[in-house]
């Protein structure tokens, strides 16, 4: 008789134990997404956000990874150093164990190593800079980007090969992204024997560039390449148009902003740009395009298939291995995957093995032409 009694009480508690676990199930799975939302920066933030939430929101719809939805956390870090360890911790104190993680190099390096220390696998579709896994060789920390020194010999090789200059002047803004880029394209150019006739480093912020454009009218450059931001190089490109300079302008998918246009107005015509391949023409990308259009999201953007690709790794890591971070580091490293970008691989450091970069050229208004 007390078992008798006892029974409406364990099936209750049994039910309570149900219900739990139903709960906890139903949790969404947290990813961060920490990029410049705020600063000169944001349409690279805008970009991310585009690939990540667009992914996000198609495998939802699918029905989710393991039967749970992705929740993104949207956090600021400008696009500054000073805000990439407390974006990072805001990651860590989220509770998420995964991220999309920072467009800008100069963020990105500080960054990783809360990452590290903290356990989350994260990964980024905009830093480009070695720094980023060559300075700590990180486990956790992945990119779906081609680094400076696969872009920089890329563009090297296009210079000399199909612009054919006999002198290149290589700018640079001094800063961790910018100087990387643009040291790899120098040291590049110089081994297939093109003369560097200046390499100089110029001050963000500064509103008058006459002195370096004096410099390079003194230099005899036929082609400028210019390493860093949008800001920096649309001034430059208006002054020296103003300043009768008509040589070549080149620059990486870091000065590859719609911004560019309203700083350098029609002085933005011809510049060469490197970039990640127009991934929108993959045939295989059809279904991703799809869901741009349903989501209303424009797939256009260097970091807007990188950050998609990203969300599709995670949730592949996510319903092979589930939330262990340690677990899933090891399956990115030693997983193969079909992804927005093409097919990814990593080598021991997070990096990709291999990365599609190509030439586009702008015209006055800003459109971009594969060439």
């Amino acid at each position: 008789m007390k078992l008798i009694k006892k029974a409406p009480s364990l099936v209750l508690a049994f039910s309570a134990v149900a219900m739990s676990a139903s709960v906890m199930a139903a949790d969404p799975i947290k990813i961060g997404i920490p990029q410049p939302m705020t600063g000169p920066a944001t349409q690279y933030g805008d970009q991310i956000q585009a690939g990540a939430l667009t992914a996000i929101d198609a495998i939802n719809a699918a029905g989710g990874v393991k039967g749970r939805k992705l929740e993104p956390l949207l956090i600021d870090d400008g696009c500054e150093p000073k805000q990439a360890v407390p974006a990072a911790n805001r990651v860590v104190n989220s509770g998420a164990k995964f991220a999309v993680a920072h467009a800008c190099s100069g963020t990105t390096v500080p960054a990783v190593n809360v990452y590290e220390q903290e356990g989350i696998v994260a990964i980024t579709p905009g830093a480009t800079s070695p720094l980023v896994t060559d300075t700590i060789k990180p486990h956790f920390f992945f990119r779906t980007i081609g680094r400076d020194d696969q872009q920089g010999p890329f563009a090297a090789k296009y210079i000399a090969d199909t612009l054919k200059p006999k002198n290149v002047a290589v700018l640079h803004d001094k800063q961790t992204y910018g100087s990387g880029v643009a040291s790899q394209v120098r040291d590049s150019l110089q081994q297939a024997g093109v003369k560097i006739g200046l390499y100089e480093g110029i001050n963000v912020g500064d509103s008058d560039y006459s002195a370096v454009i004096t410099k390079l009218k003194g230099s005899g450059a036929d082609l400028v390449y210019f390493g860093g931001y949008h800001a920096e190089l649309g001034l430059l490109l208006r002054q020296a148009r103003e300043q009768g300079l008509t040589t070549q302008f080149m620059g990486p998918e870091g000065v590859a902003n719609q911004d560019l246009v309203a700083i350098a107005g029609t002085a933005v015509s011809g510049l060469l740009v490197t970039l990640p391949t127009d991934f929108t023409k993959m045939e295989s990308n059809a279904k991703v395009m799809e869901h741009f259009k349903t989501y209303k999201r424009s797939p256009n953007g260097a970091f807007t298939f990188p950050a998609y690709a990203a969300v599709q790794i995670i949730a592949q890591t996510i319903d092979a291995v589930g939330e262990d971070p340690t677990k899933g580091a090891d399956y990115i490293h030693a997983t193969t995957f079909d992804t927005a970008i093409g097919k990814v691989e990593y080598d021991e450091k997070g990096d990709l093995k291999e990365f599609e970069f190509a030439v586009f050229k702008w015209d006055e208004k800003g459109n971009l032409e594969l060439l």
